[in-house]
């Protein structure tokens, strides 16, 4: 019997060597209001070298959790675009933004704001490094690969295991990366998780807004990988309950005072006042985060907030050659798996670059006094 959930990829390959005649196929890509992503296609008279040359469009918004049906229409904004690795030729992929008819940002679209924050601290040239988690499932929602009605082993040998049985479903991860690489997202690096059947992959350093970007495009070429080998993806943070670890997304963070010689004081500076505002980035940090956050797995308690050198049990982990050399980056590992990384970015630059600006009107402040 022929597994209906696999897509044809041998027989769609002649349609897709076929001659396009001069024009291209834009796929635009959003969230929507129940934060997953959403695309479809449009066929444009000739290549695109810019952003300012793809057109707005729009889509039913009731449809999508965007808006009600007698006011549906949502308008499409693009504000980044990737080669296609899927049609590959001139075609491209388009991020767009969501924004109602009276052009104020739809409510789920919380990139309008970050992208407000990072341009307030843009001196402070902050830059991420995402750590994106995420699971494996088949088409009956069974963890893939995973014996049926039962259990593999236990964690142990799965993280950046090598062999059968220790891993599952590398094609799937493999294909991922060389679309992304294509596509020019920044991917850094994937590997096998603790948990068998969990991956991660991680995505850059980027610059202020193009991180929420590229993360959500590396999600959408993932679900769209995944799609061909009849494979779901769950980014839930607990996606299996019991003796297994969760999924994060662990953020990594630091501004240009950070990366010079001395940082540490200013990564201390930023420690201390995510310290202050732990309830109001836990609040942004991802639903269901609660199942993951426990103190277990390689996890801090969601209630309290801690920090340490090379510690993967704390909310802020410094890692071991930042304190060696006294200067670099910190890792948040609260934020879960399935966040807006627009949400979490946007109030990390407003904690962190406001610390830092903030202490430095202060020295200044008490310079003119003296």
């Amino acid at each position: 019997m022929t597994d209906v959930s696999i897509e044809k990829t041998q027989i769609l390959q002649k349609y897709l060597d076929l001659d396009q005649r001069g024009v291209i196929i834009a796929e635009y890509v959003w969230v929507d209001g129940t934060g997953h992503l959403r695309s479809k296609g449009r066929t444009l008279k000739k290549k695109i070298t810019s952003v300012d040359q793809l057109p707005e469009w729009n889509f039913d918004g009731s449809s999508t959790n965007q808006a009600p049906g007698y006011d549906s229409d949502i308008y499409l904004k693009p504000v980044a675009f990737y080669p296609d690795p899927f049609r590959r030729g001139d075609n491209v992929v388009v991020l767009a933004a969501c924004y109602n008819n009276d052009g104020t940002p739809n409510k789920f679209n919380h990139r309008h704001e970050a992208a407000k924050l990072f341009n307030a601290h843009k001196d402070e040239e902050i830059w991420f490094g995402l750590e994106q988690e995420y699971t494996l499932f088949d088409m009956y929602d069974d963890v893939y690969g995973w014996p049926k009605g039962g259990f593999p082993a236990p964690q142990g040998p799965y993280y950046c295991g090598v062999g059968a049985g220790k891993v599952y479903a590398r094609d799937v991860i493999e294909a991922h990366y060389r679309a992304c690489l294509y596509a020019g997202i920044e991917l850094s690096g994937i590997n096998a998780e603790v948990m068998p059947s969990q991956w991660e992959f991680q995505v850059g350093p980027c610059t202020g807004i193009e991180m929420g970007d590229q993360l959500w495009m590396a999600r959408y070429f993932l679900h769209r990988v995944a799609e061909e080998f009849g494979v779901k993806i769950s980014f839930h943070p607990k996606p299996l309950k019991g003796d297994w670890n969760g999924a994060g997304c662990h953020t990594n963070v630091s501004t240009k005072k950070m990366r010079a010689p001395g940082g540490m004081k200013y990564i201390e500076q930023a420690i201390e006042a995510l310290s202050k505002r732990h309830a109001e980035h836990i609040k942004l940090y991802g639903a269901d985060n609660e199942q993951r956050l426990t103190g277990r797995h390689e996890t801090a308690s969601m209630t309290a907030f801690s920090s340490g050198v090379a510690n993967r049990g704390a909310s802020i982990r410094i890692p071991r050659s930042v304190a060696k050399e006294g200067y670099g980056y910190f890792e948040d590992r609260r934020p879960a798996s399935n966040i807006d990384p627009y949400l979490v970015t946007g109030i990390m630059c407003e904690t962190v670059c406001g610390a830092i600006e903030n202490a430095d009107m202060s020295k200044e402040f008490e310079r003119e006094s003296s």
